[in-house]
């Protein structure tokens, strides 16, 4: 019973539940009926306004492309009505330049007709007027009675006459300003007497005196078949003359700085005892380092004596150079120390800057140290070194003007001069023969140097001979014959000179290892 009754519930609860199911998807099915009918019934709506929204739109586009149409056409008509207006206003304007351009071609073809008409009677003027001088000429000749060449020679009397007058005038004004220049030179003119210095005078010569232990070492220093003494004279430029003289041999240069070195050298190579071409050319470049360090001393020497400090190393070793140059048969570095010293004396009488004139005077002939290497005048050397190195420009001023290629415009640049004039204006301080000959001697080697192929030339013999050393990397054996003539012509046509001069070509070439 209980099992009847509980299958009964279970029946009655699946009928329950199956009724439940059904009614259930009825109730989906009615609710999604209605739910299509909705949705087709707004897409219906839809789609009917959407056909109106479109409608409407073509009816509007219609209607702007309707007025644009209008519109396009009304503008296009504007523009070429326009255009029309404007090409016919063109076509005015271009007539009316043609029509002035015709005018104008009229206007210069009448002017072209009236220039041919002037110059034809231009040129009937001419000969007219040419006529009518030819004429005047005749009258005033008859009248004048005078030629047309004596009328010029009389207009040029009474011009040269007012000329004369006009140059009265000028003279006299000079004259007004040289009595002004008078007073500014009065200073000068007393400058001159105070001469209180005394110095000695050498005169500088063209040879030294070497003393030997004995007549034997002649034969040594000439060496087997002269190769000692052509290697001596090649390697220093001088004249070793050996003569019958008892122990002395004679060097004859006329370069002070070569002369030295040869002697120093030939001093040495007598001490050690060791001639030959090797010995010597070691000799002579020890001889020219001891030279170079003389120059130095001697120029500081020069500055110590005088009072001048402060000057540059290179002006010190030029000072010291000029120890072996000449001034007319005078010593350069002498001159220029006697010059700062009387400069000095002057400028402290003057009551002027005295530093500053003795170092003027010191340095102002400083441009002959290197003049054989420069071209151009000794003082404008001079003052570019001292520009080059510092020094003051009154030093400079003064260095310029002491030979006026400059005015002197200060009393230290006066002083200057005063005192190079006092100390080569000494009787026996120079001798013009002296000098000339060693400018004749400098440029006998200056024109043979400017031979292709020419390494070195020294004058020797008193210039009766010139040695020339060849490079031989440029000259081989067989061109030093004609290079010997080319020089002995070139020699001629550039210089002159009394008698002959010998011209000997020198070529040697060395090859040189070291055993290590």
């Amino acid at each position: 019973m209980d099992e009847i009754s509980t299958l009964l519930l279970v029946s009655i609860l699946v009928f329950v539940f199956v009724l439940s199911f059904v009614l259930g998807l009825s109730l989906a099915n009615i609710h999604a009926i209605r739910r299509n009918k909705k949705l087709k019934q707004g897409t219906e709506a839809a789609y009917h306004e959407a056909q109106s929204i479109l409608e409407k739109s073509k009816k509007e586009s219609d209607t702007l492309k309707k007025e644009a149409i209008l519109e396009g056409k009304e503008e296009a008509h504007k523009l070429i009505s326009q255009a029309k207006r404007e090409a016919k206003e063109l076509q005015l304007e271009i007539q009316s330049r043609e029509k002035r351009l015709l005018q104008k071609e009229d206007t210069l073809d009448k002017r072209e007709k009236d220039v041919v008409s002037k110059e034809k009677e231009t040129e009937r003027e001419k000969l007219e007027a040419a006529e009518t001088l030819k004429q005047a000429k005749q009258t005033l000749e008859k009248i004048a009675n005078l030629t047309e060449d004596e009328a010029k020679r009389h207009l040029f009397s009474e011009v040269e006459k007012e000329i004369k007058i006009d140059a009265a005038k000028i003279i006299r004004e000079y004259e007004i300003k040289i009595k002004e220049e008078v007073d500014r030179r009065a200073k000068e003119i007393i400058t001159l007497a105070i001469q209180r210095c005394a110095f000695d005078q050498a005169r500088e010569t063209t040879v030294s005196v070497v003393s030997l232990p004995s007549d034997e070492m002649k034969g040594r220093l000439i060496g087997r078949e002269g190769r000692n003494i052509k290697a001596f004279e090649s390697l220093t430029g001088v004249d070793l003359i050996v003569d019958d003289t008892p122990e002395v041999v004679v060097i004859s240069c006329f370069d002070p700085v070569r002369r030295e070195i040869a002697r120093l050298s030939l001093e040495k190579l007598i001490l050690d005892g060791r001639i030959q071409p090797t010995r010597i050319e070691e000799i002579v470049e020890k001889a020219r380092t001891e030279v170079d360090e003389k120059i130095k001393e001697v120029g500081e020497a020069s500055a110590l004596k005088v009072g001048i400090s402060g000057l540059h190393p290179e002006i010190i070793k030029l000072l010291g150079r000029l120890q072996f140059r000449t001034s007319y048969g005078q010593n350069v570095l002498q001159n220029s120390i006697e010059s700062a010293l009387l400069a000095g004396m002057m400028a402290q009488e003057l009551q002027v800057d005295t530093q500053l004139a003795k170092r003027a005077a010191l340095l102002h002939d400083i441009g002959k140290a290197v003049s054989h290497e420069t071209e151009g005048p000794h003082a404008i050397i001079g003052a570019e070194l001292a520009r080059k190195y510092k020094e003051g420009k009154g030093v400079v001023h003064a260095i310029l003007a002491h030979h006026e290629d400059e005015e002197p415009l200060t009393i230290e640049a006066v002083l200057v001069q005063v005192a190079d004039a006092i100390s080569g204006g000494r009787p026996g301080a120079r001798g013009d023969t002296l000098e000339q000959y060693m400018k004749r001697l400098r440029r006998l080697e200056e024109v043979v140097t400017t031979v292709s192929g020419v390494e070195k030339a020294y004058a020797i013999q008193s210039g009766r001979e010139i040695r020339v050393i060849v490079k031989p990397e440029e000259v081989d054996d067989n061109l030093c014959a004609l290079l010997a003539r080319d020089i002995a012509k070139k020699i001629e046509q550039n210089l002159d000179y009394p008698g002959h001069i010998k011209v000997t070509v020198i070529r040697e070439t060395r090859a040189i290892e070291y055993a290590k």
